[in-house]
């Protein structure tokens, strides 16, 4: 891949920002994006970012967007207010930067034209990198989903787990958590593991370290498996920070068309998410087993 000039960090709001052709886009949410920690020092003329709401995630993307940028190059960093954006101004004036502030859009904008000089970007982008996380024994980094702890739905799921057998597939695999309580099975013959996140599927790929799993960095709700004897999964309903609902109707409506007749889905959800709605009228067997907390384990038969 050539190396950019101007980078589009996320998607802000068109009202915010009009998107350009000539813009490569860095986020790590976003399949086949170039990474923006890949970017030569002092290379780029402009970067667009919409700021993750994680102070730790948000100060690293920022200090690597300043790096990246040549001196006297632009930044434009917008956050909603309540995610991140009343901190912006700060936390880039720490990093040595003049900053010129507005609002539009409950978001607060911040342009930057970066100084010759900057100051705590190499702590940021040190706090911000993989690592592995102590008490857990994995690889995972700040930004990703439930990166420094098992999450307890995902907990839930693995206690009523049983011995799985054939292939299958872990869709919005994280850092491979749930992978690892599959793959004990050693009637487990294959198992594909896919995320939306970049930084996620990096960090799996450090932590199961068994021939029989492969990894795909996409969208779990547009994978084309087939014939898969299982799926596992604890589907997200948050999109951008926001409750959708919808999205884990998709990888319910997903799981369903990857798995042969007769393949199980398993999976967990919280308490208060319909699913019923959808398992049912897709499934020829839908049953609870169990789930701790608020939480909801279903085992589907097609």
């Amino acid at each position: 891949m050539s190396s950019p000039t101007r980078i589009l960090h996320g998607l802000p709001p068109l009202e915010l920002h009009q998107r350009s052709r000539d813009e490569t886009q860095t986020s790590p949410l976003i399949p086949g994006s170039q990474g923006l920690e890949d970017l030569a020092p002092e290379s780029l003329d402009q970067a667009v970012m919409l700021a993750p709401p994680g102070a730790v995630e948000r100060r690293y993307t920022l200090a690597l967007a300043l790096r990246a940028l040549k001196p006297r190059g632009e930044l434009i960093a917008m956050a909603p207010k309540e995610k991140g954006g009343s901190r912006l101004k700060k936390e880039l004036e720490a990093f040595g930067c003049t900053v010129v502030e507005s609002a539009k859009r409950h978001h607060r904008i911040c342009h930057v034209e970066r100084p010759e000089a900057l100051s705590g970007i190499d702590g940021a982008i040190a706090e911000g990198a993989p690592r592995i996380v102590q008490g857990l024994g994995l690889w995972s980094q700040p930004g990703v989903f439930s990166w420094d702890r098992v999450d307890p739905g995902t907990a839930a799921l693995m206690e009523v787990l049983p011995p799985l057998s054939g292939a299958g597939a872990d869709l919005g695999c994280g850092i491979g958590v749930l992978a690892h309580a599959v793959l004990a099975s050693p009637a487990v013959t294959r198992l594909h593991l896919i995320d939306i996140d970049r930084r996620a599927v990096d960090c799996a790929r450090r932590n199961v370290d068994d021939p029989r799993a492969d990894f795909a960095w996409g969208d779990a709700t547009s994978a084309s498996f087939e014939g898969l004897d299982f799926v596992v999964m604890n589907p997200p309903f948050h999109d951008a920070g926001w409750e959708a609902k919808a999205l884990g109707q998709r990888f319910i409506q997903a799981a369903h068309g990857g798995l042969r007749k007769g393949g199980t889905l398993w999976m967990v959800a919280n308490l208060h998410l319909p699913y019923e709605g959808v398992l049912e009228p897709l499934f020829a067997r839908v049953e609870r087993r169990g789930g701790s907390g608020p939480y909801k384990v279903f085992e589907a038969r097609k």
